[in-house]
Order: C-alpha cells, then structure tokens, then sequence
C-alpha cells in the first residue's frame, strides 16, 4: 500500500507519499481500506516531532478516517467484510489502509457522506470525552471553547448547544466569529480582546462553568479569570506553550479545577478508555448527527498524496472546520 510517510522532523515538504508494508488484523482488530482521512493540528506537532505516537501504534500520521472493513481479525464480532465505518485512530489514517481495535469503529452517522465522516470520529471523542465525560457539563451552564472555528470547536460549539448550555466561543477574525454564531454560539469573543472581561460582561459576571481550552500556558491565566465560582477548566492543547503561572488563590476562591487530558494515549479499555469514549459517542453524539442538531464542518478537500498541501493551509490559518484527505 501507499501511506504519508516523515523520513524526519520539519515542515510540510518532509511529507511523502511511499510504499510501505500492508498492515495486518491482530485479535480485536480489523483491517480497513481507506477512503478519507482529517488533518489535525496533533497531525502539525507530530510532523515537526513533537508528538510521537503512543507505544505500538503505527508511525504513519493521522487520528482518524473513513473507510471499508477489509480483514477482520481474530474475536472480533458486529463488523463485517465490507461494512462502511469510520474511526479513531491512534495513527495510520495517512494511508490507503490501517489496522484499528474494533472498539474504536463506529458506523458511518446518518445522513452524513463516508468521506465527510472521515473528519468527524477525533472530534466527537475528544469533545465528548471532555465537555461531558470529564467537565460534566450540563443544561443551563455556561461553556466556552477557545478557537471556536476550529475543527473540535465548531464541534464542541453544536454538541454544548444540543445539551442545553449557553455557549461562548472564541476566534480571531469577524468571519470566523460568524461562523461560531452561525453554528450556535450564543456569545463570540474576539481572542486578542480581554476575554475573561468579554465573557463576564455578556454573562452578568457569571463567566464559564466549564471552559475547553487548546492554548495551554498562554491562556492559563486568562481563563482561570472567566471561570464561574465551582468552573472547570480543560487543558487539550499546547499551542500556547507548557508553563504557566497558576494564580492557586483564585483558584481555591473559586473552587476551581484545573484538568488537562489527551485522547491519543489512553488504553483501549477501562471506564476512561478509547472503547468506553466512543461508546458513549455512539449513544449519545450519533442521534444528535442524526437529527441534525450536529453536523460535520468541511473546509475542503484534498488528495491523500498531497497532504503537504493540506499541512500548509492548516498552518496559514483561516481553517474552519475539517480539511480532509481523500485517497
């Protein structure tokens, strides 16, 4: 098979498409040929070397993808030779095929196109493992999401939306702003203002209960600011640096939690597994895609083979959504 292959760390132009060695259904797996992939920002930090995969996973970039169910290995039951699913990958969706737990498939959502749903199972997971799963978010709260344009934030906007919360979301220029509300947004920020005073000021001085957070150290401050009294912060991201300076006595007055989490390295099993995650995605995100409360965000699309070019535009900025790969 042909996959994206990084002979070593650096910019786009280290990517290339390569033959490589088929991969193989060990027990609990299955075999998948490809029809899409997504590109995420975890894609960016893995090519400049600074995300390796997790023990045993595939060194071929890419969280997730779409595709058919060619090879089915040893006790796996529910999935047939040539079931159309998509699925969260711990890499491998750079590829015309990946080999992938059974747990971590899910069946194409409805209404939704295979391609389209390439782009989809990284973004449920990580937003529902957190918001509700670990952040407890419920109706008549108030949620913010940083980056609100973004692939997990124009997710996270629609799903916060469906429970009931009132959303707040962040982006850094009028359009993308636009776009948030479009999506559901009930309050948009823009990032190079005083967020926490923004978001105080639209909320009676309430600010977020539960704020999801990709910059990491650069927003610590800031967003301990805009959490309500008993808030909960959540750290997914490092784009903004990995030290900061944590204000504990703001903290304790708010009885705040500060918690950082990451999708890609959690084992497949156990209550806070990748099996349990997207479980709880089927059950629960699936009929929310189904009815329409939710729906995949596509920028655009581009060949598998020229994923350099879909790093790029990722880099530039100005994404909105998914950019998604297809084979």
């Amino acid at each position: 098979m042909y996959a994206i292959t990084v002979t070593e760390p650096g910019g786009p132009e280290v990517l290339r498409w390569a033959e490589v060695p088929d991969p193989v259904a060990g027990p609990g797996e299955v075999v998948l040929d490809i029809l899409a992939g997504a590109v995420n920002r975890a894609d960016l930090m893995q090519r400049q070397g600074y995300y390796p995969p997790p023990p045993g996973a595939s060194e071929i970039i890419g969280l997730e993808c779409s595709g058919r169910v060619a090879e089915i290995g040893e006790d796996v039951t529910g999935w047939s030779v040539g079931d159309e699913v998509c699925a969260l990958l711990a890499g491998g969706g750079y590829a015309q095929k990946v080999a992938v737990p059974a747990a971590q498939l899910l069946p194409i959502p409805e209404g939704v196109d295979p391609v389209t749903a390439a782009g989809v199972p990284e973004v449920a997971c990580t937003v529902w493992s957190n918001i509700v799963m670990t952040g407890h978010l419920r109706a008549g709260e108030t949620f913010l999401v940083q980056g609100g344009s973004s692939g997990i934030g124009t997710h996270a906007i629609q799903v916060a939306k469906a429970l009931g919360a009132r959303v707040a979301a962040t982006a850094g220029a009028a359009d993308r702003l636009a776009r948030c509300r479009e999506l559901g947004a009930d309050i948009v920020i823009d990032y190079h203002d005083d967020i926490p005073a923004e978001l105080k000021k639209a909320t009676d001085g309430h600010g977020a209960d539960v704020i999801l957070d990709n910059m990491g150290a650069k927003g610590l401050a800031a967003n301990v600011d805009a959490l309500a009294p008993d808030g909960r912060l959540i750290i997914i991201g490092l784009q903004g640096g990995t030290r900061g300076e944590l204000d504990i006595n703001t903290l304790l007055r708010k009885r705040g939690s500060v918690i950082a989490t990451s999708l890609r390295g959690r084992p497949l099993d156990g209550p806070n597994g990748k099996g349990a995650i997207v479980a709880q995605v089927r059950e629960h995100v699936w009929p929310m895609i189904g009815d329409g409360r939710v729906r995949p965000i596509v920028h655009g699309t581009v060949a598998m083979a020229e994923a350099e070019a879909a790093h790029r535009q990722l880099e530039a900025g100005g994404v909105v959504g998914k950019i998604l790969l297809v084979s």
